[in-house]
């Protein structure tokens, strides 16, 4: 069989190419027939490529090898381990995997022996497609909704990213509920969107009445989102709204909104638009925003609230 190298901060479309792996073993022993190991020490990791299968078909090994990236290796380790991935047995697949934190401060080094040994064997860097990048992410997005059976607009598209930024697993499950929504309809429109998800637009609606100060129009708002959404997942998606929404203010004077855009992992045109909202909003009305909701929540996880739901919206009018 053959080696590949899968590294990179994009974890979904790694997973899924290991998935495609998975899919080929054998049904009845596929469980039998997968491993996966995490940093393995030295002599492990050589035994493990060593590895003979069973006589029940294929196998497939998954070996977690980040740490392996940023340690120095002796010239006859390196051969050692050549030697191992060079005899791999014809029956086995193996992949070694390198995922990055995203956007962290951990860099893989590439002019490292072991990086330049692994990336001769099927390798492929996975990387997280920046938010601003909406023809990649739309592109994207197109071909995971087409393995639902089901294609969507690009207007609908561009809501999507300006409100899941560049996460891939959260568009999977938001394109999942949609595909079950719409049915029997197979094609996700504007509408579908504006309907069954809460985006962007109806959290700076809610927050744009509750920094004006009109507070029935905030509760109506509120009252509006917890028909489309869990009232913690509106909670959650408020808190990194208003997080973002500070880092945008604080950086608006220095930055522009490309370099904030990377920052907040946002689409730049939402940026721009924040930036317009936000010109006339007192820092410390934001930051009390900040605080009452992870009060609000706080309280909620620890039980000591029995109505998830009001105890919410007092943190938004208070």
């Amino acid at each position: 069989m053959s080696i590949y190298f899968y590294y990179g901060d994009e974890d979904y479309l790694i997973e899924q190419e290991i998935l495609k792996f998975r899919s080929k073993l054998d049904k009845e022993f596929s469980d039998m027939n997968f491993r996966k190991y995490d940093n393995l020490n030295f002599s492990d990791f050589i035994s493990v490529l060593r590895t003979i299968p069973m006589m029940f078909g294929n196998m497939l090994i998954v070996i977690d090898c980040l740490d392996y990236l940023s340690k120095d290796f002796e010239k006859s380790q390196i051969e050692e381990i050549k030697s191992a991935l060079d005899s791999n047995d014809s029956s086995v697949d193996i992949i070694l995997t390198a995922i990055l934190p995203r956007d962290g401060e951990k860099k893989l080094k590439t002019k490292s022996d072991i990086f330049q040994l692994f990336k001769n064997y099927n390798s492929c860097e996975f990387q997280a497609i920046r938010t601003y990048k909406v023809k990649e992410l739309s592109a994207i997005i197109k071909k995971m909704a087409a393995d639902k059976n089901v294609s969507i607009k690009q207007d609908a598209c561009e809501v999507l990213i300006e409100q899941l930024g560049n996460n891939l697993r959260d568009y999977n499950e938001e394109l999942n509920k949609l595909a079950i929504t719409i049915h029997p309809r197979t094609e996700i429109t504007l509408n579908d969107i504006k309907d069954n998800c809460f985006t962007n637009e109806d959290l700076f609606n809610l927050t744009e009445y509750l920094l004006k100060g009109d507070r029935g129009k905030a509760v109506t708002e509120y009252r509006n989102l917890i028909t489309k959404k869990y009232p913690l997942e509106i909670l959650s998606a408020l808190q990194t709204m208003i997080r973002k929404w500070i880092i945008t203010k604080l950086k608006s004077k220095t930055l522009s909104p490309l370099e904030i855009s990377k920052i907040t992992k946002q689409n730049e045109y939402v940026v721009k638009l924040a930036m317009q909202k936000l010109q006339k909003v007192p820092m410390k009305d934001l930051v009390n925003l900040k605080q009452n909701l992870f009060d609000a929540e706080y309280k909620i996880k620890n039980a000591k609230s029995l109505n998830i739901e009001e105890e919410i919206e007092y943190a938004l009018l208070k």
